[in-house]
């Protein structure tokens, strides 16, 4: 009968402990500036240097010219081992001008993003592809069996006399 309750306790044990597992956490990335600070930047006033003292470095850059900062902040809930669904996004772009004064301030959330799928296709590489057979006949006389064995009278490390020889 004990041993009946213990096993039933230990099951029991077991049963929450992985169910611990499989809580669900909350994520949060990015640092989103508080609204008074991007309050302070004014288009056609701020510099790029006041930007800087005002929100921090920027989350990201933009790619091919650095005159877009963005600021990003994401909040993502995960329940165990699933994929992690998005909550929240908020974006702030900050664009500058020539000059390196703020051109614009624009924000965007969640419902202003888009789902993209990648192309499955690949890009075709130049050259002509090569059949298993022609490739391992191809490969014949490219590696040698290994280094030349060390010249009597040297141990292989360097130059020099070897110190077990009757010399």
């Amino acid at each position: 009968m004990l041993t009946l309750r213990l096993s039933a306790a230990l099951a029991a044990l077991s049963a929450a402990v992985a169910l611990m597992g499989c809580s669900t956490t909350v994520e949060q990335r990015g640092n989103l500036p508080p609204p008074d600070e991007i309050a302070q930047i004014h288009p056609g006033k701020t510099t790029r240097d006041e930007v800087v003292k005002i929100l921090g470095s920027p989350s990201s850059v933009g790619v091919f010219n650095d005159r877009s900062w963005y600021y990003i902040s994401r909040r993502t809930s995960q329940f165990s081992f699933f994929d992690p669904k998005l909550l929240d996004q908020q974006v702030f772009i900050v664009d500058f001008n020539d000059q390196n004064v703020v051109n614009a301030v624009d924000h965007m959330t969640l419902k202003d993003g888009e789902e993209i799928s990648p192309v499955a296709r690949t890009t075709p590489a130049p050259g002509r592809e090569m059949s298993f057979l022609e490739q391992i006949v191809g490969n014949l006389g490219k590696f040698n069996g290994g280094g030349a064995a060390p010249s009597s009278g040297t141990t292989g490390r360097g130059p020099g006399p070897n110190p077990q020889s009757e010399e």
